[in-house]
C-alpha cells in the first residue's frame, strides 16, 4: 500500500483524501452499529427488513451487523496504517467520519424507510416526528462534516490572510 502525498522536499505529507475516505467507512459503520444496537436490539422498534417473518428480520439484522463490522474494521485498519506512516490528516478524518455517519443515516431514512419501505423507525405511532428527527440528525452530521472539510481544504487562508502551507492543520484536532 502506498502511503501519503510526497512533497517537493521528498517528505510525506498528510493525505487528506485517503484519511477522509478511510474515516468515512468508520463513520458509516459506526452509525449502522448505533442503529442496529439501539433501535433494532435495545428498543426493538424495527428490524432491517420488516416485510417478512421475524426470522427473516433477525437474518437481515445479522447481515447488517456483519456489514457494519467489515466497514469498521477495514476503516480502522486503514486509519491505523495512515497513522503509522504519519500521513493521517486528523481533521480530514473527522470530517470523513461525520460525513459517513450522516450519509448512512440519510440513506437509511430516505431510501430504506421511504423509497424501499424495508422498515420504518417505529410502528403504530405518528411517524412524522420520528422521520423528521431521523433525517434532521443525518443532515446535522453531514453539515458538520462538510464544514470541517471546508475548513481543512488546501490553500485556505489563515487569519492573517496568508495561505497556509500544505498539510497545515492536518495534525490538529
Amino acid at each position: 500500500m502506498t502511503g501519503g502525498v510526497v512533497g517537493t522536499d521528498g517528505r510525506r505529507r498528510p493525505d487528506r483524501r485517503r484519511s477522509r475516505l478511510s474515516a468515512l467507512l468508520v463513520g458509516a459503520g459506526l452509525m449502522a452499529a448505533v442503529d442496529e444496537i439501539v433501535f433494532h436490539q435495545l428498543l426493538g422498534w424495527h428490524h432491517f427488513y420488516d416485510r417478512g417473518t421475524p426470522q427473516l428480520g433477525l437474518l437481515s439484522d445479522g447481515l447488517l451487523h456483519a456489514a457494519e463490522l467489515v466497514a469498521l474494521v477495514v476503516g480502522a485498519f486503514l486509519l491505523a496504517d495512515q497513522h503509522r506512516r504519519r500521513t493521517l490528516a486528523r481533521r480530514a478524518a473527522w470530517s470523513g467520519a461525520l460525513l459517513g455517519a450522516g450519509a448512512f443515516q440519510l440513506f437509511d431514512g430516505v431510501v430504506n424507510h421511504k423509497v424501499l419501505r424495508l422498515h420504518q423507525v417505529r410502528y403504530d405511532v405518528d411517524l412524522l416526528p420520528y422521520d423528521v428527527a431521523w433525517n434532521a440528525g443525518a443532515l446535522a452530521l453531514l453539515a458538520a462534516g462538510a464544514v470541517l472539510a471546508l475548513v481543512d481544504r488546501p490553500g485556505r487562508t489563515g487569519r492573517a490572510g496568508v495561505p497556509e502551507p500544505p498539510g497545515a492543520g492536518a495534525g490538529a484536532g
